[in-house]
């Protein structure tokens, strides 16, 4: 059995354990699978105990279904009957309970903001809160479409709650004969091109701009068309330029139209999330069960997936869609720095393990090259400065929990002045298992500040190097300083089992939470 650990590591609420964003999957009852509960809504099986009909729900009324045999909700203003999904539900009765007979939006959106309730609970639907809710301002579902993606996109408050600590950014344009520059002015000094990502479609341009934890929209409807864009950012005085390339020579006479929610200034977790479909553009198998996809950004897009941050891939399956969080790689982990960063600009790379009896795995490894596949802005809380400074860096991984390393990897071996020492300490049950193993050992040779340590639950009797799973006994042996009082950073992920034990291993080895990050897997 594993241990938990204590709640002062992290504090509950630290951007540690908040990071985690991980929940105990339960398992399922046979025949309470995804595929099942999409069988169960295709059937002609009445799910909302009403006969089809919507009806008003009151507070009062809302309030009495609150037991796991009678279980209505309520998500932005909508009502649903969740009683026929309980045993369906990845996370397990007692999370849905929790907002059994009350507005959920809140638990929802801390828990599966990603998820498309709407399409997973339609059958379920009971109908509308009788009193308009405020949760009905933060937007109902995000799209591909730009002009429904308008409607749905939260303006609850130009300004929110970061008038008092965070400058809401302004901007301005002015032209040329051949192109429009719009310049977004934020005060932030630490402005880099990861923070601003760009979208244009049909006319419509949508540049949303992260500043610390809120998010700054541009949605305006161009009086004319354009070729293509180019994105710059000034860190030294946080300025940022979108030069649009005009499709003829024509003086606009105006930007364009402002549209709704254009200007506004949010909390990043109050906006809702914006997706772009990418086109497939190869598969390469890493081991037996993990794929190394590369997906191709559009052609007038500007997106930069900051270190330590992950992206939602959606797929509709059978009429549902489904959304999985993953976290960008680099191509290659040796491949020249400046050759690698060039690739990144025009596509993402994922590397994906495949679950056999997985909900969107085996559907998105069925991809042909070609297809395509929609992917979210980037999402983490995870900033580059954490590593400023730092001399000793540690990164603990088990399986997939390798791939939010990548990134962290390349960047402090490449630029980092004060590194004396990184070192992966990662996890698997087989050697067969362990992703880019000669990749990494090719990276111990080529770097003497890395090393790579690979421990393996289930070894073959050949094997020669470390056994066992995480302990306090293992990681006080790997986790040695380059000097007594060196700086250092911990960074974990892997299955919620495998960073609760971790965690409590710290705790006990006396690393402090300042010393630890928990990324999601």
């Amino acid at each position: 059995m594993l241990n938990v650990p204590s709640p002062s590591f992290p504090v509950p609420n630290s951007q540690q354990r908040v990071s985690a964003g991980g929940r105990s999957k339960i398992p399922l009852k046979p025949g309470r699978s995804l595929m099942d509960w999409i069988k169960l809504k295709s059937s002609s099986k009445d799910l909302t105990g009403l006969g089809g009909r919507l009806i008003e729900v009151t507070e009062e009324e809302l309030a009495k279904h609150n037991t796991k045999t009678d279980c209505w909700t309520c998500i932005r203003g909508l009502v649903y009957n969740v009683t026929p999904y309980m045993e369906y539900h990845p996370g397990g009765e007692e999370e849905l309970m929790k907002a059994a007979g009350i507005d959920g939006t809140q638990l929802f959106d801390q828990v599966h903001r990603w998820v498309n309730y709407e399409s997973m609970l339609k059958e379920c639907l009971i109908g509308r809160m009788a009193v308009k809710h405020a949760s009905l301002l933060k937007g109902l579902t995000s799209t591909e479409n730009p002009k429904k993606a308008l409607k749905n996109d939260t303006i609850a408050s130009n300004v929110s709650e970061a008038a008092g600590k965070v400058s809401k950014p302004r901007y301005d344009w002015f032209q040329t004969d051949s192109a429009i520059t719009i310049v977004i002015y934020t005060k932030q000094k630490n402005m880099c091109a990861e923070m601003v990502t760009v979208d244009y479609q049909e006319k419509i341009l949508r540049g949303e701009v992260t500043v610390e934890d809120y998010s700054y929209l541009l949605l305006i409807e161009l009086s004319h068309t354009i070729q293509d864009f180019e994105v710059f950012t000034a860190g030294c005085t946080g300025k940022i330029e979108v030069t649009l390339q005009k499709e003829d020579q024509k003086n606009w006479k105006n930007l364009g139209e402002s549209l709704k929610g254009n200007n506004s200034f949010i909390k990043k977790s109050q906006r809702v999330d914006y997706y772009r479909r990418c086109r497939l553009a190869s598969k390469t198998a890493i081991n037996h069960n993990t794929r190394l996809f590369c997906f191709e950004l559009p052609r007038c897009c500007h997106l930069q997936v900051p270190v330590g941050h992950h992206v939602y891939l959606k797929l509709t399956i059978e009429g549902i869609e489904v959304v999985k969080p993953y976290t960008p790689v680099s191509e290659d982990l040796v491949m020249d720095s400046i050759q690698s960063t060039q690739s990144n600009k025009n596509s993402i790379y994922m590397m994906i393990k495949i679950y056999t009896n997985g909900s969107f795995t085996p559907h998105i490894d069925k991809l042909e090259i070609g297809d395509y596949v929609s992917v979210s802005n980037p999402q983490g809380c995870f900033r580059m400065t954490q590593i400023e400074g730092m001399e000793d860096i540690f990164l603990v991984a088990a399986g997939t929990g390798f791939t939010p390393m990548v990134k962290i990897l390349k960047n402090v071996l490449s630029s980092s002045s004060s590194l004396r020492k990184v070192k992966l300490i990662f996890f698997n049950k087989t050697e067969a298992d362990i992703l880019w193993k000669e990749q990494l050992e090719k990276l111990c040779l080529s770097d003497g500040r890395f090393e790579a340590l690979f421990i393996l639950s289930e070894p073959s009797q050949s094997w020669v190097g470390h056994k066992g799973q995480i302990s306090c006994c293992l990681l006080s042996e790997a986790l040695t300083r380059s000097k007594e009082d060196s700086s250092v950073l911990i960074c974990i992920c892997g299955p919620s089992g495998f960073v609760d034990q971790g965690l409590r291993c710290l705790e006990d080895l006396g690393f402090s939470k300042e010393e630890t990050f928990i990324f999601k897997e």
